[in-house]
């Protein structure tokens, strides 16, 4: 069995792909590091209770900090180039789970 030789032009690509990577590896570092978690504020006193009244539509899920952050990086990943986020919504959708049963159960071969 011989081993297979890498071609210039692929080991360039290679290497070039390692820099990039080290790159977005030390910004995503710069970026966590200035997005780090603040000291504790000191604690404020809660302001009275008032009366709950039954809301309409449950609350919005809110996306926190470092997971948009982290959407952010895959997404600049994935392009290659800084990306703005605009908007992010959570889906609760079942047509994904869905999908992946049907894709499973056809991956399967019954006799």
């Amino acid at each position: 069995m011989s081993a297979t030789v890498m071609s210039p032009t692929i080991e360039e690509t290679l290497a070039e792909i390692q820099a990039q990577l080290a790159s977005l590896a030390g910004r995503l570092a710069r970026v966590e590091a200035r997005f780090a978690a603040p000291e504790a504020a000191p604690a404020v006193p809660a302001p009275a209770a008032k009366p709950v009244e039954p809301a309409a539509e449950p609350p919005a899920e809110t996306i926190s900090e470092e997971e948009l952050l982290a959407i952010s990086a895959a997404l600049a990943a994935y392009f290659g180039v800084r990306v703005h986020v605009r908007q992010v919504r959570l889906i609760g959708s079942r047509a994904w789970a869905q999908e992946g049963r049907v894709s499973i159960q056809a991956s399967h071969r019954l006799h």
